[in-house]
């Protein structure tokens, strides 16, 4: 089975652009690109006055060693969002392909699938016994979509997917569709990746991203695991410089500082445990779910005011009672100890004065 026959025809047929660095000739005199000869002040070695390699070599070679998978399986992206974006350019035509979501979910896979002209079939989780699961069943019922999205663990439920049920989908829609499992938050559970199984199901594929655990979110630095002929497909629309110098400077430099992420993971750890057994203790708090992710989701009588008057108070948490099943509920990301103290003190105050 080809993953890349499904695609769109027109996509398949396209060249890709063939920018100054894409042969990787990067020493020399580098005269093919229109640039500046000088770097600017500051530029500290870095060369910013020439245009990036697309696809850093180095950088690849170490997430392929992190995420343990065959260099020619990534394609480094401007975080996942830029995965999300090309896989429904390449595989969705507007008015025609469908993609399938499990709301609550994260916001992307539809906003992407609604600029594009797809259709979004919606299959949403299940709430029972505490907790949410996916719905097999029902996306089993389901019109045949191009792609299906599953997160693990999920934003902004914090609930894993098994993978048994990851891989079944993916065998049962490979005839027609990829399956995406989206794994961002994978690093803050002890779920393993699905990313080697890619080679026995070339039609899934597995998002990552250094914008968690390795506390990059300001470097937008993702990759796209997946069989090397979708990774090929989609560096024929990627943009011809995606990556900044800098935030792949920044990206070699988090995948070897090890013994401080493993501190900082476990730290968030006893933080969210903190935080759990205080929100147990408020009153006003109608649900909690942990989750398996950096924050906690909860639910309140009235979220939208909990958020509101705790943005009066400085800290900004995130009103989830815009998506399906999360009336009232509000997301709150672990922080440090101080930033964790600040909120349960505010919230013992608060809820004295105010239920939330």
């Amino acid at each position: 089975m080809n993953p890349t026959d499904f695609a769109r025809a027109d996509i398949r047929a396209l060249q890709p652009y063939a920018s100054a660095r894409a042969l990787a000739i990067s020493a020399g005199v580098l005269l093919n690109a229109n640039e500046n000869p000088w770097p600017p002040e500051g530029d500290e070695g870095l060369q910013l006055n020439r245009y990036p390699d697309p696809q850093p070599a180095q950088l690849k070679a170490q997430l392929a060693y992190y995420y343990m998978v065959a260099s020619e399986q990534i394609l480094i992206t401007r975080g996942s969002d830029e995965g999300i974006d090309l896989l429904t350019r390449a595989y969705c035509r507007a008015g025609i392909d469908r993609v399938l979501t499990c709301p609550p979910c994260f916001g992307m896979y539809a906003m992407s699938a609604r600029i594009q002209g797809a259709e979004v079939v919606e299959i949403p989780l299940l709430e029972r016994d505490g907790a949410w699961h996916l719905d097999p069943a029902s996306i089993n019922k389901a019109p045949a979509c191009r792609l299906y999205f599953l997160c693990s663990p999920n934003n902004p439920t914090g609930n894993l997917v098994p993978a048994d049920q990851v891989l079944a989908l993916a065998d049962r829609v490979a005839g027609h569709g990829l399956v995406i499992i989206d794994e961002a938050y994978i690093e803050f559970c002890n779920q393993d990746s699905l990313a080697g199984a890619i080679t026995d199901h070339p039609n899934l594929v597995v998002l990552r991203t250094l914008s968690k655990a390795f506390a990059l979110a300001g470097c937008r630095i993702g990759a796209l695991i997946a069989d090397p002929r979708i990774i090929d497909l989609l560096r024929r629309i990627i943009a011809p410089y995606p990556l900044p110098t800098p935030s792949v400077a920044a990206a070699l430099r988090a995948l070897t500082a090890n013994e401080s992420r493993a501190r900082q993971l476990n730290e968030l750890a006893e933080q969210k445990r903190r935080l759990v057994t205080a929100l147990e203790d408020q009153k006003g708090i109608r649900a909690i779910w942990p989750g398996e992710a950096n924050f906690v989701l909860i639910r309140v009588d009235d979220g939208g005011a909990l958020v509101r008057a705790a943005g009066e108070a400085g800290i900004r948490l995130r009103d989830q009672s815009a998506q399906p099943g999360l009336a009232n509920c509000v997301r709150i990301t672990i922080g440090t100890a101080d930033e964790t103290g600040i909120l349960i003190d505010w919230m013992v105050d608060f809820s004295k004065g105010q239920r939330p």
